[in-house]
């Protein structure tokens, strides 16, 4: 895998976060760069351009995080015979509280051929390692299971971040674990399980509802699919003495035990 030298592309022009998305049009089949970087912050990447910015890009240099992300993926790849994929790495959106409340300033987006880490100046080598983990597992998710991500329903998409949130459980260690892995009682999620996400387990991911039910948004609770996801993949791995990777290539109504 290659991790692309986006800390020479930000030096030299993170005032101008368009201008950066035109470098990845051919990676998003020369879609306009105006939809490349609003997609992008809509999950994590950096709005405003600041200082802050600058400063991060300059400790990120000196502690050399693209070669921290490239020796780490370059395992991954052979631990998980993965696909050979670009990896981007760009400033997260430092300003927004929830992210740095929530996830410590860091956030991932993975897609089958690519995958894009969003760091704040405050994430730790092993804060990195976990989001890499998590992101390149979905990737490995998408190329072994077979089916097509446009095709996805909601147990999809949460068997797809439980996968992920395990990975980094088993690989990284349980201190590394997003916050909202701890958000619930095994007998809340298991009520959430039957009640909530089971009935409607095959909304289409093309439906606005099923962003709902994955991130917990209006009276659902929060980060409710993944939640769940996390806990249905957990049961199975302990149930089966299996490993994330294990699953890779498993439909998810057998991780999730539905008959």
């Amino acid at each position: 895998m290659t991790v692309i030298p986006t800390d020479q592309w930000l030096l030299n022009g993170y005032e101008q976060p368009l201008t950066l998305c035109e470098k990845l049009k051919s990676h998003f089949g020369g879609a306009a760069s105006e939809e490349i970087y609003e997609y992008l912050t809509w999950h994590g990447m950096y709005r405003k351009p600041s200082t802050n910015i600058k400063k991060a890009i300059n400790k990120w240099q000196k502690h050399n995080i693209w070669k921290l992300v490239q020796t780490e993926a370059t395992k991954l790849q052979k631990l998980w015979n993965g696909p050979d994929i670009p990896i981007f790495i760009f400033p997260s959106e430092m300003s927004n509280p929830k992210i740095m409340r929530d996830q410590n300033g860091k956030s991932g987006l993975a897609f089958k051929d690519k995958l894009f880490l969003f760091l704040s100046d405050q994430n730790s080598d092993n804060e990195i390692r976990a989001l890499l983990v998590h992101e390149y597992n979905h990737v490995c998710r998408l190329a072994k299971n077979g089916k097509q991500e446009e095709n996805y329903v909601l147990l999809d998409s949460i068997i797809l971040e439980g996968l992920a949130e395990n990975a980094v459980r088993e690989l990284v260690g349980e201190e590394y674990l997003a916050k909202w892995t701890s958000y619930y009682t095994e007998g809340q999620l298991n009520q959430m399980w039957k009640k909530i996400i089971y009935p409607n387990r095959n909304i289409p991911k093309s439906h606005p509802k099923h962003q709902e039910f994955l991130y917990g948004f209006r009276l659902l609770p929060k980060m409710l699919g993944y939640c769940v996801g996390y806990y249905l993949v957990k049961n199975y791995l302990e149930e089966h003495e299996r490993t994330s990777s294990d699953l890779f290539p498993l439909d998810s109504a057998t991780i999730a035990n539905v008959k």
